[in-house]
């Protein structure tokens, strides 16, 4: 198979199913931005994405629920190399963001790459090998008829199974003695219709936000129970017509001007969710009592309610237009006492009162802090990821974990952001990791198998360092308690800086940072053992360091140049056509 092709050019086929260079887990933003560089970068086609779901897309797949969409905008959510100049609005939806999604994986022929309804149970590093065995189950009917479970041996690991990906449900007593309908915003169920009934929803974060508002003209009564309330700023979306698309599309220099901008003011927004003394904090702060008052007029003791106590961005900001509209309704009725327990018939608090329900949804978000889960990973020595996170999840700059050998992960410990877009962190995170990946297929096409991990001492330092600036930030307010921090309070999923510090940070590899596991060939191990620094080991004679670069997405030009640069390409292109119409226009032409 591959007739010439060396590898790791030849792609996985039929006789080596269960053997390939690269496994990514997962077919969303961050599986399939690996996969596009593997390709592009390292001429690898020796790669098998697994997913679970039917579809590529991530967390754009599992979340249909009413109203769903971004809370960026969407000339910021897409791939820099792909950029999309069609979205219909300003804020892209939950199914135009598939449909982006979906377009990607077929220009790129990913899908020949891709194993649906796979799922990874397991995955162990086997230290007489130098490489990983990832167990997986098939869900899908007939697939499963071929093999319901198999193994995959590979040089490289890759998770890409994100933050917001295992749904979380609420440990309150009687969920399960519920009669009517129990839903989950992560799993919601369209064959269910909503039109006159009575609904209990329970959580008032950002997906909350989306929710209420578009399903309550078809409720007859919609009760939303609130824990803390939110600092809730305008979004001011709107739709994108068809000349300023057509503008995106054919003069791109106008769209990459607009991204630029768009990535200015939101980095500029770092301060406002980190710093609640800034400036930017108190533009949120009046933002969200103008915007109470002018919605809900008159009512002060429900002012009261939604009026939060802690600092801006210690959870994250919501960001909508018809929220407050939609709380100041008739037919909603905002409850803050705490919940006691779900009953055969509604929901009971603790005040002794009860309300009635058909259906209860659950906006009550993922489980955040365990990375991973519910995969069991097991490193080298047999150290299950467990043990090396008893103390909270870290990594070395969000991507690679110490005992995990030729291990990188997306999206990981402390790499989310409360301020910008993070797709800008992914394809600095699917750079970085390509060139690792390079390394080890570098390694074993020189005939041996090297395992690199990050030194223990450096990922300590890097999370010490990140941990103090965390600290003193509005994350680590402890008026509140959000998804960004674990059950001690450690901040486990916030990136400390900026989009462009992250991406500085990740424009190179020093392999200083890293560590091998032994060179090992047929013969067993050769060269350098355990514990030797990467840089005596990597491309053969070992290099200190791979410069990257990085994507230079913020402002770097004035408007003046810009202007200029678009008049010119617009008279060259008219120039181009001018020039072949006017000689005919004489006659001249043949």
């Amino acid at each position: 198979m591959g007739g010439s092709q060396p590898w790791p050019q030849v792609p996985v086929g039929n006789k080596d199913h269960t053997d390939a260079a690269v496994v990514i887990i997962g077919a969303g933003i961050s599986g399939m931005c690996m996969a596009i560089d593997l390709i592009k970068r390292n001429q690898c086609h020796n790669f098998i994405i697994v997913e679970k779901s039917s579809s590529v897309g991530g967390t754009w797949h599992d979340n249909k629920y009413p109203g769903c969409c971004c809370d960026i905008w969407s000339m910021l959510y897409s791939y820099s190399f792909e950029q999309n100049p069609d979205w219909t609005r300003e804020y892209p939806g939950q199914e135009e963001i598939l449909d982006y999604l979906r377009n990607v994986a077929r220009k790129y022929n990913l899908y020949k790459y891709i194993r649906f309804n796979t799922s990874v149970e397991s995955a162990t590093w086997d230290d007489s090998k130098n490489r990983w065995k990832v167990d997986v189950t098939i869900t899908g009917g007939k697939d499963a008829e071929f093999n319901p479970a198999y193994s995959i041996e590979c040089d490289f690991l890759v998770s890409a199974v994100g933050q917001l990906n295992q749904p979380r449900y609420p440990d309150i007593d009687g969920l399960k003695d519920f009669k009517g309908k129990i839903m989950h915003s992560a799993r919601w169920d369209w064959s269910y219709k909503l039109d006159g009934k009575r609904v209990g929803i329970i959580g008032n974060g950002a997906t909350a936000a989306q929710i209420i508002p578009e399903i309550l003209p078809s409720t007859s009564s919609l009760t939303v129970y609130q824990r803390s309330p939110n600092w809730v700023i305008p979004r001011d979306d709107g739709p994108v017509g068809p000349l300023r698309r057509a503008i995106y599309r054919y003069l791109p220099p106008v769209r990459w001007r607009m991204r630029s901008t768009k990535m200015d003011i939101r980095e500029s927004f770092y301060d406002a969710v980190t710093n609640d003394k800034s400036d930017s904090a108190d533009v949120i702060r009046s933002s969200c009592f103008d915007m109470m008052k002018k919605h809900i007029p008159g009512k002060p003791d429900l002012w009261e309610k939604l009026t939060p106590d802690y600092s801006p961005g210690c959870k994250r900001v919501i960001i909508s237009d018809d929220y407050y509209p939609a709380l100041a309704n008739p037919k909603t009725n905002l409850e803050t006492t705490k919940i006691k327990r779900i009953t055969e018939f509604g929901i009971e608090l603790q005040d002794g009162t009860h309300h009635d329900h058909d259906i209860i949804v659950l906006a009550t978000g993922f489980r955040t802090v365990e990375f991973l889960y519910p995969i069991k990973v097991t490193g080298t020595q047999g150290r299950s990821l467990g043990a090396i996170w008893e103390g909270g999840a870290t990594a070395l700059y969000g991507t690679t974990v110490p005992s995990l050998p030729n291990f990188g992960m997306f999206y990981g410990p402390n790499t989310n952001l409360g301020h910008n877009s993070i797709i800008l962190m992914i394809e600095a995170q699917s750079r970085y990791l390509n060139t690792l990946v390079s390394a080890v297929l570098d390694g074993r096409n020189r005939g041996n198998r090297v395992g690199l991990m990050p030194k223990q001492r450096r990922t300590d330092e890097f999370n010490d360092q990140i941990q103090e600036i965390l600290k003193k930030s509005s994350f680590a307010d402890p008026a509140c308690q959000s998804w960004y921090k674990n059950k001690e309070g450690r901040i486990t999923n916030n990136w400390s800086g900026t989009v462009v510090e992250y991406q500085e940070m990740l424009s190179k590899v020093d392999w200083e940072d890293f560590e091998t596991t032994g060179l090992r060939n047929e013969n067993g191990v050769t060269g350098a053992g355990t514990n030797v620094s990467a840089s005596r080991v990597v491309f053969g004679s070992g290099k200190q360091e791979t410069k990257i670069g990085r994507v230079h997405e913020e402002t770097s030009v004035s408007n003046t140049v810009l202007a200029l640069g678009t008049l010119s390409a617009v008279a060259a292109g008219a120039a181009w056509v001018y020039r072949g119409r006017f000689p005919k226009r004489l006659g001249l032409g043949s």
